[in-house]
């Protein structure tokens, strides 16, 4: 009993770690992309008056 419990964590600790190089190169791939869509986003300014704005209120 006590070996299955050792084997088990084990093959935990191996799914984790898999998971995790699997996250770890979804990140590196697609950080450029985030980042360049994200700053484009913040940067892309449009000033407009909102809908509800009254001049004579």
């Amino acid at each position: 009993a006590l070996g299955s419990h050792g084997s088990c964590t084990t093959e935990v600790e191996k799914e984790t770690q898999e998971k995790m190089s699997v996250i770890q190169q979804n990140f590196q791939k697609n950080r450029e992309v985030v980042l360049s869509q994200l700053l484009s986003l913040v940067c892309d300014i449009k000033p407009e008056i909102h809908v509800n704005y009254r001049i004579n209120g």
